[in-house]
């Protein structure tokens, strides 16, 4: 047993080493947080400075990685130049393809219409009477080529008798020609005493038959629609295969693979110019 100034002698000592303890606990503590404090800024020096492991090593997965990527950029950058200039070459050469199409085409066509007018011009000079005298100033005039405003160029003066005053135009000959040409017709279909024509050419046969109705195309047997794939074939040339895109009274457009468009006469057709079949592919 313990009198009262025991305890409180044991008290006191007590207060006094937990006192010593708190103060040797506070500056470990300090010291401590002094040393990491110290080892911290050490090594953001050396993080600074570049030399840390822990900056290094992801530092070199970073530089890896953008090398990669670089690369990647690289390769994908050649192909799509490569890519636009097979592309340029594909638009010029559609182009040039197109062109000699259309050339072609063009030719067909100017051709067909000259053949048509020569025709129309024998059948007009073989049922409508021309006096000789017109065709013969006409043949000295291609001759003598000489400038129509020339003063020294004489007109041909047809033997009708007028009445009252006319018009003398500053036309060509064979507008002239076609102009006669065509009163002459009216003058025999309306006249009182209709003159017997005299046989007429004999006009070209057509080998196909091809004709226009509603919006669609008779072909040798076989109906055509809008939308329809065809396949046309022309002599001496491959066949090429289209879309028929539209067809009116005597033409058809169509559309080729590359994206132009074209078309056909319908006379190209009847005569053997052009071939077309369905095309089942």
């Amino acid at each position: 047993e313990m009198d009262d100034e025991d305890c409180e002698r044991r008290r006191m000592e007590c207060l006094d080493e937990m006192s010593n303890l708190e103060k040797q606990f506070t500056d470990l503590k300090d010291q401590l947080y002094k040393e990491r404090l110290s080892q911290v800024d050490a090594k953001l020096q050396e993080v600074i400075a570049g030399k840390a492991p822990e900056y290094l090593e992801p530092l070199a997965a970073l530089q890896e990685n953008m090398q990669i990527r670089t690369k990647v950029a690289g390769i994908y950058r050649e192909l799509c130049l490569e890519s636009v200039k097979n592309k340029y070459e594909c638009e010029i050469q559609a182009s040039r393809q197109h062109c000699e199409s259309e050339k072609l085409l063009l030719y067909d066509t100017v051709q067909s219409e000259l053949e048509e007018k020569i025709r129309r011009l024998e059948e007009d000079r073989h049922s409508i009477d021309i006096t000789s005298e017109l065709w013969n100033d006409e043949l000295q005039s291609r001759k003598k080529r000489k400038d129509p405003f020339s003063p020294d160029k004489k007109k041909p003066v047809f033997s009708l008798t007028f009445t009252r005053p006319y018009i003398v135009y500053m036309l060509q000959d064979l507008d002239i020609l076609e102009d006669w040409t065509t009163i002459r017709k009216a003058m025999a279909t309306l006249g009182p005493h209709r003159v017997k024509p005299e046989p007429p050419v004999k006009l070209e046969k057509h080998l196909h038959s091809a004709r226009s109705e509603e919006g669609r195309l008779y072909y040798d047997g076989e109906w055509y629609g809008r939308g329809q794939t065809i396949c046309i074939d022309k002599k001496d040339e491959c066949p090429t295969s289209a879309i028929i895109t539209t067809i009116n009274h005597d033409e058809v457009w169509f559309k080729r693979p590359d994206g132009s468009k074209s078309k056909l006469y319908i006379s190209q057709l009847q005569k053997g110019k052009y071939s077309i079949k369905h095309n089942h592919s």
